[in-house]
């Protein structure tokens, strides 16, 4: 559910992609004023996080399981800087027993930054893997990328 105060705070989802956008702050950026590697991925996070709240997900009530990221394929394809305004497209793009597989753009006016694909598993409190409940696989099974 979206804070009615805020209505975009967690993004919005358009015809299955979830946009998020992303202000690069001095925070964000190395010396030279470029957009540090290791934010990419922190950006990445915070969408995938707002992504799972907007369709109903809500981590931090999971009852005793948490999604992991098990395997993460980054692609740096252009700078961004100080002040750039992003947005972060999240897709998902296959469901398994556990597992998720996530992917993600950081763009620019239009233009690709980052590119990232990444597979999440929900796991148990001591590292093992747990079938996605029912619920939770139906409203990710929606959101799946039409294959061509």
């Amino acid at each position: 559910m979206a804070d009615v105060a805020w209505p975009d705070v967690s993004g919005r989802i358009r015809n299955g992609i979830h946009i998020m956008p992303i202000r690069v702050y001095y925070e964000d950026t190395d010396a030279g004023g470029i957009v540090y590697h290791a934010r990419y991925v922190v950006f990445c996070e915070r969408a995938r996080s707002d992504c799972l709240r907007l369709l109903g997900i809500h981590q931090s009530v999971l009852n005793g399981v948490v999604f992991v990221v098990r395997r993460m394929t980054c692609d740096f394809l252009k700078p961004a800087r100080l002040d750039d305004l992003l947005e972060v497209h999240t897709r998902f793009l296959d469901l398994g027993g556990a597992r998720v597989e996530i992917g993600q753009e950081v763009m620019l006016n239009g233009n690709t930054c980052f590119r990232a694909h990444v597979t999440v598993a929900l796991v148990d409190g001591s590292g093992r893997p747990r079938r996605l409940p029912p619920d939770m696989a139906h409203r990710l099974r929606g959101s799946l990328e039409p294959q061509p």
